[in-house]
């Protein structure tokens, strides 16, 4: 390949960078930060420790570390700010928001099962924090006290310090995040209007005892119509209309025959009335009386007694005969006697005749 000198090239063969023309750039366009689909910048500073003890898909840690809400912590890293961790000893307060606004809040994403198992001596930091009595709203501790998972611990921790707008900030991510914050409310509101963490205490001390106090009003004023004494109400028979109309109109009547169980405890066993004590009576009479015995002889006799059927009798020619067999051969031997003086000669001319059969032979020399 033949290079000319007209290419740029040097005498060494190298091209010459120097000898080309710079591109020309442009300003920067403002517009591109004004786009409201690029991720802003958050006002608060979030971390957090994940151990891996939930479920990936029901995290909440792992929503906000997805979404850049919080950052991850390492195991052995420390935390400068505020330390939202059960292991803690003091509360939080308003008094922690000036820390909580330079280096923000952290969190310990983990089971509640299984906080034995957390190494707290290699995480935290020097401002670890409790939080006071909240009620959480998510769907694995729905309803239960003190089960706050991360990311209703981190909106409490800033509502507490004075930042509502961060805490709905953070709970708008979840479709339980306004509830959270509906349900706790007034408790959020009485937190941050305190000062230091005294007055949080005293705030949560007073919630408590109107909490048992509403209680145990509500168990000693229901009486008889609680539904725990009076038992389900849905198994109860509803009479019909025809029923009541009936029951109206013989109401004359059946008045004094009515009892008052105004009085008596409907689970307890009935008191025992005049009529229990007649059967009672009869019972025992019937125990007491002769067993059955067997039937006398004389009524027995008393009884038609069927005719006995005496057993067929064998002829002498093998042949059954019945009673009525036998009167047939007494009409028929009465015909034959007329006829007898023929039969006593047919009767010699077979004994002379000489038998030649075997049962003959054998039996002539017995004669």
């Amino acid at each position: 390949m033949v290079r000319h000198k007209k290419d740029n090239f040097g005498k060494r063969g190298k091209s010459n960078f120097a000898s080309q023309p710079r591109q020309q750039r442009f300003p920067r366009d403002s517009s591109v930060d004004d786009d409201p689909d690029a991720p802003k910048k958050l006002p608060f500073k979030a971390a957090c420790w994940d151990l891996g003890h939930c479920d990936p898909k029901r995290c909440s840690g792992k929503k906000l570390m997805q979404l850049g809400v919080m950052r991850e912590l390492q195991i052995g890293q420390k935390f400068a700010g505020v330390v939202i961790s059960p292991n803690a000893k003091r509360t939080i307060s308003p008094a922690d928001n000036e820390l909580l606004e330079q280096y923000g809040a952290a969190v310990v994403e983990c089971s509640w099962v299984r906080t034995q198992e957390v190494p707290w001596s290699k995480i935290g930091g020097k401002c670890e924090r409790l939080l006071p009595y909240l009620v959480a709203a998510n769907s694995v501790n729905y309803g239960r006290p003190w089960r706050l998972n991360c990311a209703e611990a981190l909106a409490a921790a800033f509502y507490i310090c004075g930042h509502e707008d961060w805490a709905a900030e953070v709970m708008n991510k979840f479709s339980y995040g306004r509830e959270f914050l509906e349900i706790n409310s007034q408790l959020l509101k009485r937190y941050a209007a305190c000062k230091t963490e005294e007055d949080v205490k005293s705030a949560q001390e007073h919630w408590l005892e109107k909490i048992e106090k509403e209680y145990s009003e509500s168990r000693v004023g229901s009486g008889a119509d609680d539904m725990w004494t009076v038992g389900n109400t849905n198994r109860r028979d509803i009479p019909d209309s025809e029923d009541e109309d009936d029951e109206g109109s013989e109401g004359g009547e059946e008045e004094g025959e009515e009892e008052d169980y105004s009085g008596r405890d409907p689970y307890a066993l009935p008191e025992e009335s005049d009529d229990e004590e007649e059967m009672a009576e009869l019972r025992r009479r019937v125990l007491n009386s002769k067993p059955f015995t067997n039937v006398t002889a004389d009524e027995t006799t008393s009884k038609p007694q069927l005719e006995k059927v005496k057993r067929p009798e064998t002829s002498r020619n093998g042949v059954a005969e019945t009673a009525l067999g036998s009167r047939q051969a007494n009409v028929v031997d009465s015909e034959d006697s007329e006829d007898g003086g023929e039969d006593e000669a047919f009767d010699k001319i077979i004994n002379a005749t000489i038998t030649t059969d075997r049962t003959g032979i054998l039996a002539r020399p017995r004669r």
